[in-house]
């Protein structure tokens, strides 16, 4: 395991802004919508005009599963907040008409899963079924630490938490990414965006459960206008 992969509680983009990340969402902060807001501008709003914002819908665990093979998702480029909107009409029609929610064909975590412990498995590395199936034991092969992070992100985004935010970095295959979660009364997601003047040029990742596409849409839409 290399630390390098993945660190969490790092100081990331909103330390530029923020005295204290870590208070300035809670229920008991001052200005704490005003927090909101300028959060997502700078992490969500920005990038998207700039059409470098992908939406990220998960879904698949339910009553507790966490197994990698149950978890889907489907990604959606954003330009305009009526681009989210859709994707919400989307999903909505879907769960109305009980259909199959839209998905990708592959998981999000079953294959680059399958492929780190095959790339172990090669250079000697034995690495049983137990191990693949309990995520806390992934950290012992390559890329192991980095794959156990975006579980954890993504299970807390199903799941719940309990802290409003929280910050991470993560090694992912398109290189160094901060990872931002943000568990509110508003809706919960996470923002994964390039560290430093990348975050300008390369895209931004939104991932939140499919549950949360009504919610968060309210404080996505209020925040777009405030700072023009």
């Amino acid at each position: 395991m290399t630390h390098q992969e993945a660190r969490e509680h790092v100081p990331g983009r909103l330390h530029e802004i923020f005295a204290s990340p870590y208070d300035a969402f809670s229920n008991e902060a001052v200005e704490r919508l005003l927090h909101i807001h300028i959060m997502l501008h700078l992490l969500v709003v920005r990038p998207m005009r700039r059409r470098h914002l992908i939406l990220r819908v998960i879904h698949g665990w339910e009553n507790g599963s966490f197994s990698p093979d149950e978890l889907q998702y489907i990604d959606y480029p954003l330009h305009t907040f009526d681009d989210f909107q859709q994707v919400n009409e989307t999903f909505q029609r879907a769960r109305e008409q009980q259909e199959p929610l839209p998905s990708n064909a592959v998981s999000l975590l079953a294959e680059p899963l399958d492929q780190a412990i095959a790339a172990a498995n090669a250079k000697g590395q034995v690495i049983d079924e137990e191990t693949r199936s309990i995520p806390a034991r992934w950290p012992t092969f390559p890329k192991g630490l980095s794959l156990y992070t975006m579980f954890k992100m993504c299970n807390r985004l199903v799941y719940g938490e309990d802290d409003p935010y929280r910050s991470s970095h993560c090694m992912t295959e398109e290189g160094l990414r901060e990872i931002h979660e943000f568990h509110l009364e508003e809706g919960e997601f996470a923002i994964v965006i390039p560290p430093g003047p990348q975050n300008k040029t390369e895209n931004t990742l939104m991932v939140m459960h499919e549950s949360q596409l009504e919610p968060v849409s309210t404080i996505f839409a209020l925040s777009i206008p405030l700072f023009e």
